[in-house]
C-alpha cells in the first residue's frame, strides 16, 4: 500500500498506460481523480471520481482543480499521461496540426502544473509527466511530436528546481513503443501486421514492445515515497532504445 491515504490525479485515464496507472494506484491505496476526453470511463470504480474534459482549456483545468480541492482538500500525486500524436513530414504538417500537438502535449501540462501545484500539502507532493523516447531522440515524420515531448522534459526539469524548496518533486517517465490499444490498432492497419511488428521490435534492444503495466510500474515508483530523493529526472522505460 505504497500510496495509502494519498490522493492522486491521473490524466489520459481512459485506456492503455492511463488505465494501467489507475489500476496500480488503486491497488496501492490511492483515492483517484481521473480525467480524459471520453464522456464515460468504462474502467472507473465506484470510489473513483471521473471528470471528462479538455485539458487545453484553462477554464476546465481550473474547474478540475476546484473539484479536487472540494473532494480531497489536497492532492499528493499528479500523473500527466495525456497527449496527441500527429505523424507526417515536417514540410507537409499543417499549422493547425502543429498547434494541436504542442497544445495537447506541452501547454496543457503547463496548465496542470500551474493549477495543481497549489493543491499539494505543505509536506510536498509528486508530479510524474509521461514523455516519450522521442522526447530524447529524433525520428523522421515525428518532428513536432518529438519537440513537444522534449519540451515536456524541460518543463519538468524547470519546475523541479522551482518547487524543490516546497518538496514538490517533478519527474518524467519516457516510455518506448508500448502495446496500448492505439498502437495495436495501428499495427493491425498495416498490409502485413506481423512483419511490421517484427520490424519495430527489431529496433528495440530487448526485442519487444513494452506493456502498459511495465510503464505503470515506473510511474508508480516515481510517484511513491520510494523515489523521495529523486526530482528533475528522466526515466526511460524503452527496452534500451535510447541507449544507442
Amino acid at each position: 500500500m505504497r500510496l495509502d491515504k494519498t490522493t492522486a490525479v491521473v490524466t489520459g485515464a481512459s485506456s492503455g498506460i492511463g488505465e494501467a496507472v489507475s489500476s496500480h494506484f488503486r491497488r496501492e491505496g490511492a483515492r483517484l481523480l481521473l480525467t480524459g476526453r471520453r464522456e464515460h470511463l468504462d474502467n472507473a470504480q465506484a470510489e473513483d471520481l471521473y471528470v471528462p474534459g479538455d485539458l487545453n482549456d484553462e477554464a476546465f483545468v481550473e474547474s478540475l482543480a476546484r473539484q479536487a480541492a472540494e473532494s480531497f482538500g489536497t492532492v499528493d500525486v499528479v500523473v500527466l499521461n495525456h497527449g496527441l500524436q500527429v505523424t507526417g513530414p515536417l514540410t507537409e504538417m499543417a499549422h493547425e496540426d502543429a498547434k494541436n500537438v504542442l497544445h495537447s502535449n506541452l501547454l496543457s501540462s503547463f496548465l496542470m502544473l500551474k493549477h495543481f501545484a497549489p493543491l499539494m500539502p505543505a509536506s510536498g507532493g509528486s508530479f510524474v509527466l509521461v514523455s516519450s523516447r522521442l522526447g530524447m531522440v529524433g525520428m523522421a515524420d515525428q518532428v513536432l511530436y518529438s519537440a513537444s515531448k522534449g519540451g515536456l522534459i524541460m518543463l519538468a526539469k524547470g519546475a523541479a528546481i522551482e518547487w524543490a524548496s516546497r518538496n514538490i518533486r517533478v519527474n518524467v517517465v519516457a516510455p518506448g513503443l508500448t502495446a496500448t490499444p492505439i498502437i495495436e490498432a495501428s499495427i493491425q492497419r498495416r498490409d502485413d501486421p506481423e512483419a511490421y511488428r517484427r520490424q519495430r521490435e527489431g529496433q528495440i534492444p530487448l526485442q519487444r514492445l513494452a506493456t502498459p503495466e511495465e510503464i505503470a510500474d515506473a510511474i508508480l515508483f516515481m510517484a511513491s515515497p520510494e523515489s523521495s530523493y529523486i526530482t528533475g529526472a528522466v526515466l526511460p522505460v524503452d527496452g534500451g532504445y535510447t541507449a544507442f
